[in-house]
């Protein structure tokens, strides 16, 4: 064996056993520990979801009702899937958020005819939360009921993705990305779709003919 690969064997030999420590300390060091939610918070977490739905459906207050249940760095999104990050609809701060439920700006809403959603009622079901250690994470169905100004017609549009943190005012909105993985078929959002309008005047009964 060269004196070259003599010294480099004796310097791996050297350096192993420090390597594995290091190793097994790094694998060793704990996890932070995860939030312990009473029923109260449960509750209070569920809560702020349903607020969700009634804010963006009523905008109330100029829609600030809505962006107040969003953290101050809070954001709202938009994603194809569940588990990835939003691509669209990136939206933060407390005007652009108000703005999102309905909101004008100057404390008023913008004429509800107008908007994407105009006969839309939306229901959050199946909310699953799950604690972390810097509060919580959540997932749940979106339902809208009125699609094509249809008060009897239900679309299923996705679900949410959540981040919740406890602050000195109650469970907020770390994040809520709007989870629609088959947009592009919706009758609310698609590109054929009626997008809530109500649904066209039935045309008139013609008048009886006198047989040819």
């Amino acid at each position: 064996m060269s004196t070259s690969h003599t010294l480099v064997l004796a310097i791996a030999l050297t350096l192993a056993p420090s390597l594995t420590a290091h190793a097994q300390q790094r694998s060793s060091t704990p996890a932070p520990p995860v939030m312990v939610l009473t029923g109260q918070d449960y509750a209070e977490i569920q809560q702020l979801s349903n607020r969700y739905v009634w804010a963006i459906d009523a905008c109330t207050r100029g829609g600030y009702d809505f962006a107040d249940l969003f953290t101050d760095d809070g954001e709202f999104g938009l994603a194809e899937q569940f588990g990835v990050a939003p691509t669209r609809a990136l939206t933060k701060g407390r005007e652009a958020l108000a703005s999102v439920a309905g909101g004008d700006g100057k404390g008023g809403c913008r004429d509800p005819k107008t908007m994407l959603g105009f006969g839309v009622s939306h229901f959050v079901v199946n909310h699953a939360i799950t604690p972390t250690a810097g509060g919580a994470i959540g997932r749940c169905y979106l339902l809208a009921i009125g699609m094509g100004g249809d008060p009897t017609k239900i679309e299923r549009q996705g679900g949410y993705e959540d981040v919740y943190v406890k602050t000195p005012a109650g469970w907020r909105f770390k994040s809520r990305y709007h989870v629609f993985p088959n947009m592009s078929e919706s009758v609310q959002f698609g590109r054929g779709g009626r997008r809530g309008q109500a649904p066209a005047a039935p045309a008139p009964t013609p008048a009886p003919q006198s047989p040819r």
